[in-house]
Formats: C-alpha cells, sequence, structure tokens
C-alpha cells in the first residue's frame, strides 16, 4: 500500500509537467487547430536559455522570469513569420513544417549549448517544509506551480478583455474580424503564452531528467496523450489529463509492464482514445449536418 501511495504521489508530481506541456498544445490547437509537434523540443531550447542565464551568475529567479519572456518572444515571432504565412496551406505542408522546427530546435541546442547532460537546479530546497517522504519538495513545487499557470490562465481568460478576446478571435475568427478585433495578433499572442507555459514545463523537468536535447521527447508523448484524452480543444481537460496520465503511467509501469515499457502507456492511451473517444473525455463533439 505504501509503495502504491508513492507512486501516484509521484504520477502527481509528473502529471503536473505532462499537464502544462498539454495546455501549451491546446491553446495552439484552438488559435490554429494544428498540433504543434515542435512544442517539446522549443521548451527544451528555452530551459536551455535558463540554464545560460543561471551560468552567467543570474538567480534562478531572475533566469525563470527572464526565460519565460524570451520564450514568449520566440513563439510570437515563429507565429508571426513561420505559422501565419502558412494558413492556407495544405495540412500536410504545416505538419512538415512543425516537424522542421522539431528538427531546427533540437540541432540548435546541441550547436550552442552543447549535446552533454547537465545538471539543471531545482528552485525549491531539498529540506523545505512541504517534503516529506511520500513526495519531495521538487515534487510538490512542480503540483503546486502547475496550479498557478491554471489558476493566472482561467482568471486572464474569463475576467480580462484581452483573454475574452483571444477566446473569441480563436473559437470564431470570422466573426471577430467583424467587429474589429486583430485575430492576427491574438493569434500570435496566443503562440506566445503557450512558449512561455512551455518554458516553465522544462524548467520543471529538467532538475528531475537532467538538461540534453533530447530529455523533452517522452515529455511530450505524454503531454500529447493527456491532451486527446482531457480534449485537445478543452484546456481544463488538458490539465486533467496530464496529471491523469502521469498517475497511470507510474501505476501501470510499476505493477504491470515495468519501466521499460512505460513509454508504451502513453502510445496505448493516444490510440485507445482515438478509437474510442475522438474528443477526449472534456472536448467538444462536433456535428456536422450533411
Amino acid at each position: 500500500m505504501e509503495t502504491f501511495i508513492q507512486q501516484f504521489a509521484a504520477g502527481l508530481s509528473t502529471g503536473g509537467i505532462y499537464a502544462s506541456l498539454a495546455l501549451a498544445l491546446v491553446m495552439i490547437y484552438q488559435a490554429t487547430h494544428q498540433v504543434n509537434f515542435a512544442q517539446g523540443e522549443m521548451a527544451m531550447f528555452s530551459t536551455f536559455i535558463a540554464w545560460a542565464l543561471i551560468q552567467s551568475g543570474l538567480s534562478y529567479w531572475v533566469a525563470f522570469f527572464a526565460t519565460i519572456a524570451i520564450s514568449f518572444v520566440i513563439a510570437g515571432v515563429i507565429e508571426f513569420t513561420v505559422i501565419r504565412p502558412l494558413h492556407k496551406a495544405p495540412e500536410l505542408s504545416v505538419v512538415v513544417v512543425f516537424i522542421g522546427l522539431l528538427m531546427i530546435f533540437h540541432s540548435a541546442a546541441g550547436w550552442i549549448f552543447g549535446s552533454s547532460i547537465k545538471e539543471f537546479p531545482s528552485p525549491f530546497s531539498k529540506d523545505a517544509w512541504y517534503g516529506g517522504s511520500l513526495m519531495s519538495p521538487h515534487q510538490v513545487g512542480t503540483i503546486f506551480v502547475a496550479l498557478c499557470i491554471v489558476a493566472a490562465l482561467f482568471t486572464f481568460f474569463r475576467f480580462t478583455t484581452l483573454g475574452l478576446t483571444m477566446r473569441a478571435a480563436a473559437q470564431n475568427p470570422g466573426s471577430s474580424r467583424l467587429l474589429g478585433v486583430n485575430v492576427g495578433r491574438m493569434l500570435m499572442l496566443g503562440w506566445g503564452l503557450a512558449g512561455a507555459i512551455g518554458a516553465v514545463a522544462g524548467m520543471m523537468v529538467a532538475p528531475v531528467v537532467f538538461l540534453d536535447p533530447g530529455m523533452m521527447s517522452g515529455v511530450l508523448i505524454y503531454a500529447f496523450a493527456g491532451a486527446l484524452i482531457g480534449g485537445i480543444d478543452n484546456p481544463v481537460g488538458a490539465i486533467v489529463g496530464g496529471f491523469l496520465v502521469g498517475v497511470l503511467e507510474n501505476l501501470i509501469g510499476t505493477y504491470l509492464v515495468g519501466t521499460e515499457l512505460k513509454l508504451s502507456v502513453a502510445l496505448v492511451l493516444i490510440v485507445v482514445v482515438l478509437i474510442v473517444r475522438p474528443a477526449g473525455l472534456l472536448g467538444r463533439r462536433i456535428v456536422q449536418r450533411v
């Protein structure tokens, strides 16, 4: 029973990371109806930026918020210069561009920062009072950060004029344009927010898996599974799905398939969801008249 509780608690911690990255995937999907396969590599590159800033002498939290700002700008620039010109392109062309972005960020990280594994500090002290036998301070802190992101985004999109405008532009761009909304600018802001959230996810996972250009490959698959389970068009579903995948991954990996096959859990979940309920647990079913 103690092992079950420990694995459940550890699953909640990793689930917080998956939920954050799944939320970034959902935000871009809501804005463009496309899945950003480069989201994980963008998060990894942002984490390298944070590492470089810390190595230059900045404190962790200064580097943390500076990285979020830099990642916001990078993602916004990518939307403006790469994604926006493709709004009328075939879907296959867009997929190829996303895969190209994945390879570019992966190669650029290795070229600029090197391919060797690096340690990345945790902002949460090992001796912090909120740690315990079931969860380390970093695990507790990761869950707290994920919940803070959710609360901040909920407040932003529900109670601010800019957030409501961004939601309208993503859900109905045609009507929004008629009302004078600059849809392109709103979509760019959405990409920027997704880039910033991805950066937070990368900085939370790096102390656990260490920092190297391939650190987010598996995490992206888990996050994608979480987004699909919860609903690829539902931010709340992404959070629920991310935490659910984290728990299932740990429990199934411990009691059924072993740690070597844990990644297959996410792949099986993706296939099952696409077959049984493509819209996800909290996603919207779109019905078309013919």
